[in-house]
């Protein structure tokens, strides 16, 4: 009798979940709002939804899909035309008087709540992830706590189980219990989420108890003050994004204008030019190579850098060369090349802006805090600036080229007569710089759409950089383009854009008033002179 006991009580533990019955199904799809609510509430609760039968999941979810008819008390699960039982999942004939099912707006959120709430018990850590934050960017009945202290008491995964715990406080916070709603708004204050925020102002609204109200209203300001960081902190890290993009674009500018005083108006269509290259690239890969899509920014790279320089080339030794020394006339030149160079993108690709997809690699972003996220394709330009730079600095420090560039940039009549070919290595030089705005228009491609005129917005940007830094100074382009990255969007916050550009500008030129060789002063007897 011991071991039949026994087997009984083994029976019940690890029965399955009890079937969804047709009674069930009717409460479910028919009748007022409410009523059905507490039957999907009960549904729901009755074995818990990690064992909620696969005939109960199914009719949730085609309820949700609008995929449900209904004709007297008789419910159908519509499928490809074909009308099928709820229960025993037997095709059955739909009568022509049954109707739609109709799911109101708080409806629809309860079926997706319970959907999410099934979810929570999946074994896939992805799926419970999903569905929490399903569950928070919704108004959840405290009927379903018993769901989630479930789900909490079971949970493996630290993160999940915290997310699952603040989707727990944020239920009992509205509960008719004032101790509950006491507990729960210490607790949520330690959150520091926007919805939490939005949450406890809401709740603050309807509060009558002084002891939570005061509860709510100390949790408030903790959370603020941690939101307050997280903008902070956001705002220098784009004001850093835009610094790094400055930098790309201006560093190819340090180098032709330090070195041969060339006003290149037509260096914003270089950075152009690399873009369409990487967009190019981008077609390629997707028409010929589609399994090796996620790498095509790995041959974008030097394919812009090598489209641009090639082009830079070109007009050093076509046009710009015959202009040195004349700086007037060097800039209406570059300034002509640059419509001609924008025409020709039109004639060639269109007017339109035209797409680049980021790989699934550059997608996405980090979660630093609850309204922090640093995007992968920002974090990837900053540390493709950094190794640009390092690049660029070690080539003028440590080759031949470099030390012919020093040389020619510091003076060049003694570079020619120490037998330097100071035409070739202009050439070399200009089509250096050519190629990193090349690099940089890349890199752009990868925030944003690519069109004909990409590159009028930096070019002015990118001269102030070079000005304010040095002329001819990489280490003053690094701290001028971080800088005003950084001053640009402190005041965009303070100010609005057009007002922060103004104030940018006048500081500019105070500056230049007050320091003329930039950041840094160039270093020989040219400078001297």
């Amino acid at each position: 009798m011991r071991w039949l006991l026994l087997s009984l009580l083994a029976l019940v533990l690890v029965a399955p979940a009890r079937a969804l019955t047709p009674a069930e199904a009717r409460r479910l799809a028919t009748g007022e709002v409410e009523s059905r609510i507490a039957a999907l509430n009960a549904v729901l609760v009755r074995d818990g939804s990690e064992s909620a039968d696969d005939k109960t999941v199914a009719l949730i979810q085609a309820m949700s899909d609008d995929a449900v008819k209904i004709a007297d008390t008789a419910v159908f699960v519509m499928k490809d035309g074909k009308g099928f039982d709820p229960v025993s999942g037997a095709e059955k004939a739909v009568p022509e008087a049954a109707e739609d099912l109709v799911n109101n707006n708080e409806m629809r959120s309860e079926l997706d709540a319970a959907l999410a709430s099934i979810k929570l018990f999946s074994p896939d850590d992805k799926l419970r992830a999903a569905a929490v934050k399903t569950l928070a960017g919704g108004e959840i009945g405290e009927a379903k706590l018993p769901l989630i202290e479930k789900a909490f008491a079971t949970e493996s995964v630290p993160a999940i189980k915290d997310a699952i715990g603040r989707v727990r406080w944020a239920m009992l916070l509205g509960s008719a219990d004032r101790t509950k709603r006491l507990d729960a708004a210490n607790a949520l204050g330690a959150t520091g989420t926007p919805a939490t925020k939005t949450l406890l102002l809401d709740r603050l609204k309807v509060e009558t108890e002084p002891d939570v109200k005061a509860a709510v209203e100390a949790a408030l300001r903790t959370i603020e003050a941690r939101l307050a960081w997280g903008e902070r902190l956001g705002v220098i890290f784009t004001g850093i994004s835009l610094g790094s993009i400055l930098l790309l674009v201006a560093l190819g500018l340090a180098i032709t204008y330090g070195l041969m005083g060339v006003i290149n108006m037509a260096h914003g269509e270089l950075m152009m030019i690399g873009a369409y290259a990487t967009y190019v690239i981008q077609n390629l890969f997707r028409s010929f190579l589609p399994g090796a899509f996620e790498w095509y920014v790995l041959l974008a790279i030097p394919a812009s850098f090598l489209a641009a320089a090639l082009v830079g080339a070109v007009l050093e030794r076509s046009v710009i060369r015959w202009l040195y020394g004349r700086p007037l006339e060097t800039l209406l030149a570059t300034w002509g090349i640059s419509l001609v160079l924008q025409q020709a993108v039109r004639s060639i690709f269109g007017a339109q802006n035209v797409a680049v997809e980021n790989p699934a690699w550059l997608s996405g972003g980090v979660d630093v805090m609850s309204n922090l996220t640093l995007p992968f394709n920002r974090l990837a330009i900053i540390a493709f600036a950094v190794l640009v730079l390092a690049g660029v600095s070690a080539l003028i420090a440590r080759t031949r080229l470099g030390l012919f560039v020093r040389g020619v940039t510091q003076n060049r009549r003694q570079a020619a007569c120490m037998g330097v070919n100071t035409a070739r290595i202009d050439t070399c030089a200009f089509a250096l710089g050519s190629g990193i705005a090349g690099l940089a228009g890349c890199a752009l491609s990868q925030v944003g759409n690519v069109g004909p005129d990409l590159g009028q917005g930096y070019i002015v940007d990118s001269f102030m950089v070079v000005v304010l830094g040095g002329v001819g100074q990489l280490a003053g382009t690094v701290y001028a383009a971080v800088g005003l990255g950084v001053l640009n969007k402190l005041l965009e916050g303070w100010q609005g854009a057009v007002l922060a550009k103004i104030m940018v500008l006048v500081f500019i030129v105070v500056f230049i008033q007050k320091r003329p060789q930039g950041i840094f002063a160039m270093k020989g007897r040219s400078a001297e002179a």
